[in-house]
Parts: structure tokens; C-alpha cells; sequence
């Protein structure tokens, strides 16, 4: 090589050969789809899939997560593909990637450990990251012994018990300590992100949550809405971690605060879904769910079953949803934003592509919205001016003044009425605390 030639300082990628065993107890999910979505995953790693195999057992491997003699024929392949690095489709345990990697002579990872990485790899914004590191530590910690496998190569024997010993508590102490610390920062953000939606109660504006699937065009929906870019939108698989919140003009001067949330995906880590829970908190906090479905994925069901499952662990399977089918221009070539898209039993036929069905889906959002204001029949203190006002603006009511108390009764969004009625519960237990009968 000449002095003028360029020096190439790019890592070199990668290549990954994949590994699942299909037990028939997952739901619509052959070991081949899942396979599929798990080389969708390297990918978006940035690593170059090589090959993949599957086997058909009643049970995984507790040794060798697929059984011996498939294990010994992976080398077959490493000797034919070159890979350096096998990913395997469920969560291992540390003995079964111990088992695999002193086998092959290759990193082993799996598929948690994978979307772990991709998550860090996305990362944007100081509470992502933080999110991903903790999820990140909690998954380390129980496969902590493997670090340390250098201290007995040996083979045991004075000199290296004790140091073993003693380095593997010090860094489970250390690991433990962080975690702790890290648990802590996320609390903060939690309690920076419900100031933040209390901030938007005391406005009042609605607030709707965007969840569903990863790809399945949740940002560029949010995008589409707005009539802007204000969330990333790429054709990759978690390409948003960061929620993004904006108001939307919903018609008849209606205005909403919608939130484009991080998108689930089959069998999602649960320290994931640990970590990042004050993020998705916003979707427990949402007065209704659009959940965006890819129309023209043949899993859409699974994908669905997917987001009910991680919704449900949320506590928000049960919130009011409507369903926004997505990507209809790649069903229908006539869905380019210019006909009507109709609306049948809460799900709409959008393209956020090219704008088919937004309008027919800002119609169903308000009306959901409106279906889902609770009755009020209270009374509040005249120093509740504040509050009465928002209530006169935003919502559908009749106001009664009496000598102390205003009576309010009528429809509103779901959280002024909770807001009203824990001025109205105070204010009842001041006038009890008085004699005074309300």
C-alpha cells in the first residue's frame, strides 16, 4: 500500500449466522418467520446474515439451546460461511452461551442482547440513553460469571480461586450500586415527564398516544398529522426511542396532544420494557390509543397480539383505542390521498405516506374523544376560578353559583373530571371539618 492510499478506519462487518428452535408453543410464529424479523434485527445492527438454521424440538436445550448434534453441525456452517458471531432467537441462559461460544470459538448473543444493542445504537437524547444503560446492566448481571472464565484457564489450583471469587462479588457489587444509581436518574425522568403532563392537563388539551409495532409508521404518521417532520422517520426497526409530543389540529378548532411512542416487537426483553416504563408511562397516561398497524405485513395479527400483550403489562390494554390500518398505498394503488378513506367498527384505512384516510382519521380521533368525557355533578369553591375557567372552555357544562360553592355539572375530558373532582373532594372535607352541610 502507497502512502497516498486511503486508510479504511471503518470496523469491519460482522457476519451473523442465526439459530431457533421451534417448540409450536409461540402463537402464529414458525421458527422461519421468526428468523426472518431476527435477520430484519442484525440488519438493522449493522451485521451481514450468512445463514440460519432451525430445529423442531419439544423443548430447548438446557446445555445447548438446540440439541447436541445440531450444535456440533454449526461448525459445518462457520466452516463454509465464515461467520464470527451466532444470534440466537430466544434469551439464553448463561450456561447455553457458554456451551455455543466454547464450541464455535465465536461471540454468542441473543436475540435480547441484540435489541439491546440496537437500542443503544438509537439512542438519541440523555433519557434514552439512560434507559438503555440500565436495561443493558440488568441484563448483564446474571450472565456476570462468564467475564471472569479467563481467571481459571489454568485449570484452577493456587492463585486463582480466591482472586476469582473475590472480583466476581466486587463487580456484581459495582453492578448492583449502578443499577441502583441508574434507577434513580430514571425515576427523575419520570418525574420530570409527569410535570410535564401535568403541565399539558392544566391546558387541557386531549392527549392521544401512537403505539404499535416497530415499522409500522407510527413517527411518519405522526409526521403526516402534524405537517411536518417532527419525529424520526426511517424504514428500520426501533428507529424512535425518544417519544415525541405535538399538537395536532383535529378539526372545529379541536386541538390534541399527540405523542408518537416507542414501537414493541416479538418477544421484547422485559428489561426493556422495565426501563423504558417511565417513558411508555405516557401511554398509560393518554385519554385514547391509535395504534398503527403495517395493513400490509402478513403478520399484522401476531403483530397486534404483540402490542395487546405489552399493553396489557403497561395496565393500558383496556384504554380507548382506534385502530389506523396503515400503509394502504401498498395495497391499493388508488389510496393517494384523494379519495375518502371510510371507517368501520374504530379502525380506519390510512396511507401517512401519501395522506389517504388522515382526514376520515382526525374525525374518528375527535369523536372517540368525545365518546370517552365522563359525566361531572360537583361542587367546587369560588377560589377554583382558575379551573372553572378551563372547565367553560373545554368542556360542555352548566355552572350553578351558590353562596360558597360552584356547582358544575355536564361532559369533559377524563382528566379535568378527575381534576374537578379532587378540588370538589377537598372542598367537601373543608366544609365537614366547618359543619357546613354541602
Amino acid at each position: 500500500m502507497s502512502r497516498s492510499d486511503p486508510i479504511d478506519l471503518a470496523p469491519p462487518v460482522e457476519k451473523a449466522f442465526l439459530l431457533a428452535v421451534d417448540t409450536g408453543d409461540d402463537a402464529g410464529w414458525s421458527a422461519e418467520d421468526s428468523l426472518a424479523e431476527l435477520a430484519a434485527l442484525a440488519a438493522t445492527a449493522g451485521a451481514e446474515v450468512v445463514g440460519a438454521e432451525w430445529q423442531n424440538r419439544r423443548h430447548v436445550d438446557p446445555n445447548w439451546y438446540v440439541g447436541k448434534g445440531k450444535a456440533e453441525e454449526l461448525l459445518q456452517a462457520k466452516s463454509e460461511t465464515g461467520f464470527d458471531i451466532l444470534v440466537a432467537d430466544d434469551e439464553l441462559s448463561p450456561a447455553q452461551q457458554k456451551a455455543l461460544e466454547q464450541l464455535l470459538g465465536v461471540k454468542v448473543i441473543d436475540r435480547s442482547r441484540l435489541i439491546l444493542d440496537i437500542f443503544a445504537l438509537h439512542a438519541q437524547t440523555h433519557e434514552g440513553r439512560l434507559q438503555v444503560e440500565l436495561a443493558q446492566l440488568e441484563y448483564q448481571l446474571p450472565r456476570l460469571t462468564r467475564l471472569w472464565t479467563h481467571l481459571s484457564r489454568t485449570g484452577g489450583g493456587i492463585g486463582t480461586r480466591g482472586p476469582g471469587e473475590s472480583q466476581l462479588e466486587t463487580d456484581r457489587r459495582l453492578i448492583r450500586e449502578r443499577i441502583k444509581k441508574m434507577k434513580a436518574k430514571v425515576e427523575d425522568v419520570r418525574q420530570q415527564r409527569q410535570t410535564t403532563a401535568r403541565g399539558r392537563d392544566r391546558r387541557l388539551f386531549p392527549t392521544v398516544a401512537i403505539v404499535g409495532y416497530t415499522n409500522a409508521g407510527k413517527s411518519t404518521l405522526l409526521n403526516a398529522l402534524v405537517g411536518s417532520v417532527v419525529a424520526r422517520a426511517e424504514d428500520k426497526l426501533f428507529a424512535t426511542l425518544d417519544p415525541t409530543s405535538r399538537q395536532v389540529k383535529l378539526g372545529d378548532g379541536q386541538t390534541v396532544i399527540v405523542t408518537d411512542t416507542v414501537g414493541f416487537i416479538h418477544k421484547l426483553p422485559h428489561q426493556l420494557v422495565d426501563a423504558f416504563r417511565a417513558t411508555l408511562e405516557e401511554v398509560t397516561r393518554a385519554d385514547v390509543l391509535v395504534e398503527v398497524v403495517d395493513a400490509s405485513d402478513a403478520h399484522a395479527p401476531e403483530h397486534r397480539a404483540t402490542v395487546q400483550t405489552v399493553l396489557d403489562e403497561l395496565g393500558a390494554g383496556d384504554k380507548p383505542r382506534l385502530t389506523a390500518f396503515n400503509k394502504a398505498d401498498l395495497l391499493f394503488p388508488g389510496a393517494d390521498g384523494e379519495r375518502p378513506a371510510p371507517a368501520v367498527s374504530g379502525s380506519v384505512l390510512v396511507s401517512a405516506a401519501t395522506g389517504f384516510g388522515l382526514d376520515t382519521l382526525r374525525a374518528e380521533i375527535a369523536a372517540l374523544l368525545a365518546s370517552v368525557w365522563e359525566e361531572v355533578d360537583v361542587a367546587v369553591p369560588y377560589a377554583a376560578g382558575e379551573l372553572l375557567a378551563r372547565v367553560r372552555e373545554r368542556g360542555t357544562v352548566e355552572l350553578e353559583y351558590g353562596d360558597r360553592s360552584v356547582r358544575v355539572t355536564g361532559r369533559m375530558a377524563p382528566s379535568m373530571a378527575g381534576e374537578l373532582r379532587a378540588v370538589a373532594d377537598r372542598w367537601a372535607a373543608t366544609l365537614a371539618e366547618e359543619g357546613v352541610v354541602s
